[in-house]
């Protein structure tokens, strides 16, 4: 039987949920916050970037809010966590791996619900991103830290060309289910390659605090 596509987005959503709120609990963990931080980081971590998006595209009230299926998955992920941690925490790369397939649910998911609201195929796409990686951003923000995204290996890129996939795709005329696996699987490649293999967008190599050792170094020099 061929799923609606408000019913296929919503179990990507769902899965997606569930994914990223198990990384916000491992991050809160590693923070030592206590339960109830847990489980408000895995809410933050498996929704905000949903909430984003629907926010954007006038579907209110967001998804995550109208039911309680995305906090029930939330505080279940944010529960396995705190009591299985060490568990987890051994299966790290399995758990980059998990996320990564997050991230394609995100991206699929957030493009196909921008499509369907309307939405220009390239703001579709930017929007399918944002979906992917807004909770890790929101969960780094939380915690004082920088974003992920900012700093990781191939993660918004990897979320856009997957939200580009799905959006040549659809306008290709072709259903929803090709382009959202091929997108999927191009968004899990490249996250498996980028940890297994450290790959990265350039980086600037010189910078106002890399400018100041120097500099301070010199100083001292004349200084003797």
């Amino acid at each position: 039987m061929m799923l609606t596509t408000q019913t296929f987005v919503q179990i990507l959503d769902l899965g997606g949920t569930f994914v990223f709120a198990i990384s916000g609990a491992v991050a809160a963990v590693n923070r030592r916050l206590d339960l109830f931080g847990i489980l408000v980081l895995s809410f933050v971590a498996g929704n905000a970037g949903g909430i984003t998006r629907d926010v954007l595209i006038g579907a209110v009230p967001p998804a995550a809010l109208a039911t309680g299926h995305y906090l029930l998955a939330s505080v279940l992920a944010g529960l396995i966590t705190f009591v299985f941690y060490a568990g987890v925490d051994r299966l790290r790369t399995p758990v980059l791996m998990f996320d990564a397939v997050g991230l394609a649910f995100f991206a699929v998911a957030g493009t196909e619900k921008a499509l369907a609201f309307g939405l220009d195929p390239v703001m579709a796409a930017l929007l399918g991103m944002v979906t992917g990686i807004g909770g890790g951003m929101m969960r780094d923000v939380l915690l004082t830290e920088i974003p992920q995204v900012l700093r990781s290996d191939l993660y918004a890129v990897a979320a856009l060309a997957c939200a580009s996939i799905v959006v040549i795709g659809r306008m290709m005329g072709i259903g929803y289910g090709i382009p959202a696996l091929a997108g999927g699987a191009l968004c899990i490649g490249l996250r498996y390659m980028a940890i297994r293999h450290g790959w990265h967008l350039p980086i600037a190599h010189l910078s106002a605090r890399g400018r100041a050792t120097p500099d301070a170094a010199k100083d001292g020099d004349q200084d003797l």
